[in-house]
């Protein structure tokens, strides 16, 4: 089917029966966004515009120290519920909806170990899981951990599945000889769904055992997990098309039984797809709880000095880029933290509003007061999951409020130095599009903008991951979406940076980057 979009969204009229009067089908793509704190299902008309949107949260799991999981459970009902609320909440009696597909982003570095029933044997061990760093720390100092990065383009760190495999195989044997599979919360899903295990490019490509060259399981990452091909799921490229016959399942949903699923890919990959940051020098930078900032490159580009990653989307399309552990999270600990008794005093704001303006008191630099964000150990571009938050340079005169805006500057501080290490591997980026939780606060992106010094974009919908997502399902369908306006043009916001401010942020930064490896040792 090649079917060119030219209207803003498919609406026609279809006699389902003779006895009934004609109802009008609203044509749309769902993308389904598995990330770490929410799911969030998002219907799209062809065009991008958010028909409807439905989140739903849960929690992460810290049974030990280092140790952060969640439960496979509680995030495919979530899956499951958020399209069934979306459905809903379009639902009208002169209209019957018809999803085109559901396609998935989702998070990455997921572990969850399975039985030969499907069934969980351990929660979802998630990005942050920093158990294995001994394992990471000793594999990344030999050959064998360089060779493994140019093979798979996964830098060598606790996030990876493959240090949790070989943790596992070290500390969990029990475990391990039990599993049937290893898997992430996509593949998760879609073996409830499908019944089968598959896993995309973009995906089974941040698990460290990738060959992103060949596009098959490594044999050097398997050899060091302890485990064989069989164990993990079947590639497939971020277009693998499956049917939905399960009628059961299909209810729940409020979705039409044979709906087609689109397996799409990460998160992080999508997002540069969505917002349109698919050219040399076009940044995508992305903060929900934690960060990024990735461009898009024709070739992977496994730096020598391990700080990046890349990451595969399509054939000759790779994401290369950093994730920053502390982004969204900052926010979440200071409010819940610092903000609570100023809440209760203060009836009619909310926490966020209350922060924002706390921010927006202090002058750019916060009088001298820098903030070292790494609260939950750091990836790029240090891959320290030793690192600790700090405050320095604290005086008299500081308040609360210049304590909340350091917090803000030193998370931003932390994905500029990811910015710096990808310029250096890729070439100059001239303009960023950003999106995530984050881009909804002005002042929030008018700081970045004047940290990096470049034109910062924001699109019509933050709902980046979602919506490329979207575009992967309609590139399955075989629908063109090349002449749909992604670009900047369709931006709708645009901040310009301030020179003064950056000024103020190069000497703070300056100062940030020094701390850093002044303390190292002391992490």
């Amino acid at each position: 089917m090649s079917i060119k979009i030219t209207k803003f969204y498919f609406l026609f009229h279809l006699n389902l029966n003779t006895n009934k009067p004609h109802r009008t089908i609203i044509i749309m793509i769902i993308g389904l966004d598995i990330g770490t704190s929410s799911t969030k299902a998002v219907a799209f008309d062809l065009e991008g515009q958010v028909l409807a949107t439905h989140s739903i949260s849960y929690p992460i799991l810290n049974p030990l120290e280092g140790y952060y999981e969640q439960d496979p459970e509680v995030i495919y009902s979530a899956c499951i519920d958020s399209v069934a609320r979306v459905m809903n909440e379009l639902q009208d009696h002169d209209k019957m909806l018809q999803p085109m597909c559901i396609s998935v982003s989702s998070v990455m570095h997921g572990l969850i170990a399975v039985d030969k029933l499907g069934k969980p044997l351990t929660n979802c061990i998630i990005w942050a899981d920093r158990r294995s760093e001994e394992i990471a720390i000793e594999l990344k100092a030999n050959e064998k951990g360089r060779l493994l990065y140019q093979q798979t383009g996964t830098p060598i760190h606790p996030m990876s599945v493959l240090c949790k495999l070989i943790w596992m195989r070290s500390y969990d044997d029990k475990v391990l000889v039990r599993s049937h599979k290893f898997i992430g919360i996509k593949e998760f899903l879609f073996y409830r769904l499908f019944g089968i295990y598959v896993v995309d490019h973009s995906i089974a490509s941040a698990t460290g055992l990738f060959d992103i060259h060949q596009l098959a399981w490594s044999d050097l990452a398997l050899n060091l997990a302890g485990i064989s091909s069989e164990q993990l799921s079947t590639p497939v490229s971020v277009d693998h098309v499956s049917r939905l016959l399960n009628i059961d399942i299909a209810a729940a949903m409020n979705i039409p039984k044979g709906t087609l699923f689109v397996i799409g890919g990460s998160d992080g990959c999508l997002s540069n797809l969505g917002v349109g940051a698919v050219k040399p020098g076009v940044a995508s930078v992305t903060v929900g709880t934690s960060g990024a900032i990735r461009v898009t490159c024709p070739l992977p580009n496994p730096e020598q000095k391990q700080r990046l990653f890349s990451y595969l989307l399509r054939p000759n399309e790779y994401i290369i880029g950093g994730a920053v552990n502390n982004g969204g999270i900052l926010r979440s600990w200071f409010r819940d933290t610092f903000l609570d008794e100023s809440i209760e005093k203060i009836q009619d704001k909310d926490a966020d509003v209350l922060l924002n303006e706390m921010v927006d008191s202090i002058d750019p630099g916060s009088e001298g007061l820098i903030f070292l964000p790494y609260l939950t150990g750091e990836r790029a571009p240090y891959w320290n999951s030793n690192a600790k938050g700090v405050y320095f340079g604290i005086q008299l005169y500081h308040n609360k409020a210049h304590f909340a805006r350091a917090m803000i500057e030193g998370m931003l501080f932390a994905i500029y130095s990811v910015g710096i290490a990808l310029e250096e591997s890729t070439g100059p980026i001239h303009k960023i599009y950003a999106s995530g939780g984050f881009a909804r606060s002005q002042n929030l992106v008018q700081m970045l903008a004047d940290i990096f010094n470049k034109p910062v974009f924001i699109k019509n919908t933050v709902e980046s991951s979602a919506w490329g997502a979207a575009l992967i399902g309609m590139e399955a369908l075989g629908i063109e979406f090349k002449e749909l306006n992604i670009g900047a043009d369709n931006a709708e916001h645009l901040y310009m940076p301030n020179g003064e401010n950056h000024a103020v942020y190069v000497r703070n930064f300056e100062q940030f980057q020094r701390l850093y490896q002044k303390l190292e040792d002391e992490f």
